[in-house]
C-alpha cells in the first residue's frame, strides 16, 4: 500500500473510533466518572477544577451538552405547564395533612400520579442532581450503601448527576452506574468538628452551583450520606422548592419543636412561630432555589459565628429559620425520609429512604 494509500486508511479509523466514542457516550448506556482535585470551585470559575482521570478537552463535553439543551429549552417553554390538580389528589389521604396553609402539596403516597408526571417531565428531558457529603469515617460506613441504592431507586428513567464531596476521593466505593447516570466527585477540605463539616457544607453546595451544577442540571437534592433509599423517589418530589418534614415532628405540635430559641442567634425563632420542622437530610427545588437556600443559611451561620454563638442544630436550624420565611413550594412526607426506631405507624405507606442507625460514636470526631 503507498503512502497515499495509508493516510486515507488511518483517517478512516481515526473518524471511526471518534464517531463511535462519541455515540457511546451520548448513549443512555454512557455513564462516566468525574474526579476534581480542586478543595473549592471559585465562584464563577468553572474551569478551576483539575480532572483526575480524563484530559481538559473530555471535561469540556459538559459545555456542549448545554449548548445541544438550548435547542430543547423553547420547546420546553412551549410545553404546557403542568398543574397541581393534574397529578396530586390530597384527598386521596383524608387521615394526614396534604395542603399547607399556603397551598403547597404535602406528596404522601396515594396522592400523586405518577403517570401523568412521568409523561410530563420525559418530554422536558431533565437531568437531576443529588449532592452528597462522605467526610472521615462516614465514608466506610455510609457512602456505598447510599450511592448503591439511590442507583436503584432516584429518579429512574431520568438523566442523573450524583456530585460526591470527599475528603479523599482514593476511598469512592465502586459502583456500577445504570443507565443516565453519572458521577462528579469533588474533593473537599475536612474540618475539625463534625459541627462545621455540617454547617460547610452549605458554603460548598453553593460554590458548585454557581461554578457548573446551574449549567448542568434542571433540578437538585441535597441529602446527609447516612441514609437508605428503599423505594422510587421520583419525579412528584420535584418542585422549586422543596423541604422535608422530620420524621419525629410530624404530628408535634409546634411548641414542641427544635428551632433555635436564642434571640441572638440568626435561626432564631420564636415560640408562636414556625410551620413544621423541616429535616436538613433532604431539601431540593431548582437550582437558583437551591442556590438561595444555601446562600442564606450560610449568611446566617458566618453572622452566627461572629456573635459566637452556634445554633442547637446548626445548618438545620438555619434552614428551618430559611423556610419560615421563604415557604416552600412542595413539602414531602415524612415517608421520604423515615426513620424506623419509631415504628411503623399506619401513616407512612411507603417509606422511600430511611435513616441508618446514627453511630456517632464511631464516624465523628468530636461528640
Amino acid at each position: 500500500m503507498n503512502v497515499k494509500g495509508k493516510l486515507i486508511l488511518s483517517m478512516l479509523v481515526i473518524s471511526t473510533v471518534i464517531v463511535v466514542f462519541w455515540e457511546y457516550i451520548n448513549s443512555p448506556e454512557g455513564s462516566f466518572l468525574w474526579i476534581y482535585h480542586s478543595k473549592s470551585p471559585a465562584l464563577g470559575d468553572s474551569g478551576s477544577q483539575q480532572g483526575w482521570w480524563f484530559p481538559s478537552w473530555f471535561n469540556n463535553r459538559t459545555q456542549d451538552y448545554q449548548e445541544e439543551e438550548e435547542d430543547t429549552n423553547k420547546e420546553k417553554e412551549e410545553e404546557e405547564e403542568l398543574q397541581l390538580s393534574d397529578w396530586f389528589n390530597p384527598e386521596k389521604r383524608p387521615e394526614v395533612l396534604t395542603v399547607t396553609g399556603w397551598k403547597a402539596p404535602i406528596v404522601w403516597e396515594g396522592t400523586y400520579d405518577r403517570a401523568i408526571l412521568e409523561n410530563y417531565y420525559s418530554k422536558q428531558k431533565i437531568t437531576v442532581g443529588l449532592t452528597v457529603f462522605a467526610i472521615g469515617r462516614y465514608i466506610e460506613h455510609y457512602l456505598e450503601e447510599f450511592l448503591t441504592s439511590a442507583n436503584r431507586h432516584f429518579m429512574i428513567g431520568h438523566r442523573v448527576i450524583f456530585y460526591i464531596m470527599m475528603d479523599d476521593v482514593s476511598r469512592l466505593p465502586l459502583i456500577e452506574l445504570g443507565p443516565l447516570r453519572s458521577f462528579k466527585v469533588f474533593e473537599v477540605k475536612p474540618e475539625k468538628r463534625w459541627q462545621d463539616i455540617s454547617m460547610m457544607r452549605m458554603k460548598t453546595i453553593a460554590e458548585h452551583i454557581v461554578a457548573h451544577i446551574q449549567h448542568e442540571v434542571d433540578f437538585l437534592f441535597c441529602m446527609d450520606v447516612d441514609q437508605v433509599f428503599q423505594d422510587t423517589f421520583g419525579v412528584e418530589t420535584l418542585g422549586q422548592s422543596v423541604a422535608q418534614l422530620q420524621a419525629w415532628f410530624y404530628k408535634a405540635d409546634p411548641i414542641e419543636f427544635t428551632y433555635e430559641r436564642r434571640m441572638e442567634s440568626s435561626a432564631f425563632i420564636p415560640y408562636g412561630q414556625g410551620d413544621f420542622y423541616y429535616h436538613a437530610a433532604i431539601f431540593g427545588g431548582t437550582p437558583v432555589q437551591v442556590l438561595n437556600i444555601t446562600q442564606e443559611c450560610f449568611k446566617g451561620i458566618l453572622q452566627d459565628k461572629k456573635n459566637d454563638i452556634e445554633a442547637k442544630w446548626h445548618d438545620e436550624s438555619h434552614l428551618n429559620k430559611y423556610f419560615l420565611l421563604n415557604k416552600p413550594t412542595k413539602i414531602l412526607s415524612p415517608e421520604y425520609c423515615w426513620d424506623y426506631h419509631i415504628g411503623l405507624p399506619s401513616d407512612i405507606k411507603t417509606v422511600k429512604i430511611s435513616w441508618q442507625t446514627k453511630e456517632y460514636n464511631l464516624v465523628r470526631n468530636n461528640i
